[in-house]
């Protein structure tokens, strides 16, 4: 066979093995047996085998091939993978529609309608598309980094190599001579994880507790061939490329055109009853379902008003979590520890016998705090009530006070630090207890876990039994240390060969060229996460206006309030904190700036007023944009304001405005301001 001939026969097998794919995966439709399909795949492997200048980056034979690879690379999402709020009662749906009714109009709300989704309980991950063709694949990580997976994904059937026609000229001009992004969730049907937990029963073999960690498991590992030998399917959930469309239930059907499994259970609900019908409904059927699901994404439909309603923290306004009734079951506590924090904080964890809670083991149950155990009066021998549901933490419901024996003792909390004996203290106004020494070694250690965790320093290799050792031969003592370490220093040192060694010295250096927000959030400074950390870095824009930053100015910012205010300025006004920083830049540690100085200081000077609903943005994305770009904002209109932003249905604020000769401004000439 001549070239030309096996680059038609090569083009002809794609096209029918693809069809097949598709409706195997996508419809469950099979229109070939697994033989003639495997016949097809074979021809195509010796064809282009013998024209090895012939393959394509879609070729179906592309799926598995290729080393293991070394480590995952980081991706940058071009917009964040967000977490939504959950919900676990009706009441809290019915609370998360009045809040948005009040944001923006009963009838808006009402008009958009909502679209209802079950939540697949697996791995979210990210899709790209260049012209069509399957460029990259990324998990979440923690929302704005995450790992390219490309080579894994690639083995799962179900993701099309290659996009098919979506119908429509104008869509498919978009999509295939540019990108597209497609994000859902990589899953295990509960088939496969049967057959699997089987395999390792007759080998004698620990059995797997869920097929969520399956999954998860599979798709980070660095072989490809272990995620090709399991069974893992990908189900959409979004299309975040700007398209044109105007529902998020289009993005489901250009998705099922494009050759994406869709999910047929997720339907288009009009009003709150047919939303309680729905759920109640998949509350009863759920189990009969092929895959695990945990709950019900339900999202406001419109995709413009989705866009204006906004973020808050992590998680967008427009959609909320159900999740169906946490699993239960019943356990004896026969310890009562307790954990100490980063920051100190005493955290009572129940000990109790091993029991299975939504598919995992579990043998220790968060109990909050003092205040709640003396509220649920649980005792030392209780058997109680243990509750989880999909990642939450499980957690003491209640004791079963009528299976008590009169053996069980009440639990009080300690007077000093069980670890170093120093003096606890309890805050106004708060519930828990904290460790004040700084030195507390294992609230130091935690300090040195979180400091290397993801959405901080993120150096891979370094986790907490290596910490543990570094820390007990004396090659660490702080947090600075870390970057001063050799591989020499490593090599003689158990657990570390030569190589390993030079891999987490590489890690290190690597990690030293650190955003001004994973840096902030790296310090542990009480009642900052990682959203509140990318909302300082905005507004700091640089780590020297950090470290001077007044107590004065930390009242002005965005989202700082008195307790964060608080603890920056305690933390800043420490010198042993400042000492570790200076020894971090010293030791070649570089902190970038968030953004440019010149787009910083853009509206320099300028105080805004912010009234009425604006089209593509909350008031509080309006308020973090003034900041970020160097203005201040206020609640009232006064001589000192230098513009009144104005939405739709502004209010009196506009009318005080024209009385004092503010100048008015619309959203769209806010934004040409900025830009």
């Amino acid at each position: 066979m001549d070239i030309n001939k096996a680059k038609q026969r090569i083009e002809q097998l794609h096209k029918e093995i693809d069809e097949n794919r598709y409706y195997y995966h996508v419809l469950d439709k099979p229109r070939v047996s697994d033989a003639v399909d495997d016949s097809l795949k074979r021809e195509l492997a010796k064809l282009e085998q013998t024209y090895p200048q012939l393959v394509t980056a879609d070729s179906p034979t592309q799926r598995v091939g290729g080393a293991p690879l070394e480590k995952f690379v980081k991706v940058i999402h071009q917009t964040p993978m967000l977490s939504l709020n959950d919900a676990f009662e009706i009441a809290d749906l019915k609370s998360w529609q009045d809040r948005l009714s009040r944001l923006v109009g009963e009838k808006k709300i009402k008009d958009a309608g909502y679209y209802l989704e079950l939540k697949m309980d697996g791995l979210a991950v990210s899709l790209r598309y260049k012209n069509g063709i399957f460029t990259r694949g990324a998990t979440r990580g923690d929302g704005k980094i995450g790992e390219d997976v490309t080579t894994n994904l690639k083995t799962i059937e179900s993701i099309p190599l290659k996009l098919r026609k979506s119908g429509n000229s104008v869509l498919n001009e978009k999509i295939f001579s540019g990108e597209i992004e497609v994000r859902g969730e990589i899953y295990l049907p509960k088939a496969d994880f049967e057959y699997l937990n089987r395999q390792q029963t007759k080998k004698n073999m620990q059995i797997y507790a869920n097929p969520r960690n399956i999954a998860a498991g599979s798709i980070r590992q660095l072989d490809p061939k272990v995620a090709a030998d399991r069974n893992l399917q990908f189900m959409m959930y979004s299309i975040p490329t700007e398209l044109g469309l105007i529902r998020h239930s289009d993005e489901h059907d250009l998705a099922a055109r494009l050759g994406f499994k869709t999910n047929p259970n997720n339907k288009i609900c009009r009003n709150f009853d047919e939303i309680e019908k729905y759920l109640l409904d998949k509350k009863k059927s759920k189990d009969n379902l092929p895959y695990q699901t945990d709950g019900v994404v339900v999202g406001v439909n419109d995709r413009k008003l989705f866009k204006q309603l906004g973020v808050v923290g992590k998680a967008p306004r427009g959609q909320i979590a159900y999740k169906f009734p946490a699993e239960e079951a019943t356990s004896v506590i026969r310890d009562i520890v307790v954990q100490i924090g980063r920051t100190g904080k005493l955290t009572p964890v129940a000990v109790l016998d091993p029991t299975i809670v939504a598919g995992s083991t579990v043998s220790r149950a968060t109990l909050h705090n003092e205040d709640e155990i003396n509220r649920k009066d649980i005792r030392l021998g209780d058997t109680v009530v243990i509750r989880k549901a999909g990642d939450v933490i499980p957690e003491v419901v209640e004791p079963i006070k009528r299976m008590r024996t009169g053996d069980e003792k009440k639990f009080s909390m300690p007077k000093t630090c069980p670890v170093c004996g120093g003096d606890l203290v309890k805050r106004d106004g708060e519930v828990d207890w904290y460790c004040t020494k700084n030195d507390c070694s294992v609230r130091q250690m935690r300090q040195l876990q979180h400091f290397v965790s993801k959405g901080a320093f993120e150096i891979e290799g370094l986790g907490p039994k290596i910490l543990e050792k570094l820390v007990s031969v004396g090659l660490i003592k702080d947090a600075g240390d870390i970057f001063a370490l050799k591989a020499e220093d490593l090599a003689p040192l158990e657990r570390f060969a030569e190589k390993s060694a030079d891999n987490l010295i590489r890690e290190i250096t690597d990690s030293k060229k650190i955003t001004l927000n994973n840096f902030i959030y790296s310090l542990g400074i009480r009642h900052i996460g990682s959203q509140m950390a990318v909302d300082l870095a905005k507004q700091f824009v640089s780590v020297e206006k950090f470290l001077l930053v007044s107590r004065e100015n930390l009242n002005k910012m965005y989202g700082v309030g008195e307790k964060v205010a608080e603890s920056i300025a305690q933390f800043l006004s420490d010198k042993k904190n400042i000492e570790l920083i200076n020894k971090m830049l010293e030791s070649g540690v570089e902190v970038q700036n968030y953004h440019s100085p010149i787009v910083a200081d853009r509206l320099k000077g300028k105080t805004f007023v912010v009234t009425g609903v604006l089209q593509t943005m909350t008031r509080e994305e309006a308020h973090k944009k003034i900041t970020q770009y160097g203005g201040e904002f206020s609640s009232s209109v006064s001589n000192k304001t230098n513009y009144v932003l104005s939405g739709e249905n502004p209010g009196s604020k506009v009318e005080k405005a024209k009385k004092l000769g503010v100048k008015i401004i619309s959203e769209e000439e806010f934004l040409q301001m900025l830009n």
